[in-house]
């Protein structure tokens, strides 16, 4: 079970994330960071902190390639 994402992004990227499907981490390692930018509401300081948590972890946003 993956933890869900931390609350430090704000509420309007965590409801936008979750409409988009991304729930928790591991939903994270699936996206670039272009598309999370690319969605309303998630923009480059929710990303930052995102790639922070996922490296804590041990994990990264997929490969743009």
């Amino acid at each position: 079970m993956s933890e869900e994402l931390t609350p430090r992004i704000g509420k309007v990227a965590l409801r936008e994330l979750a409409l988009h499907g991304i729930i928790d981490y591991a939903s994270l390692t699936r996206r670039t960071e272009r598309e999370l930018l690319a969605i309303h509401g998630v923009g480059p300081k929710a990303v930052s902190i995102l790639r922070e948590e996922l490296a804590a972890r041990g994990q990264s946003f997929s490969d743009p390639r």
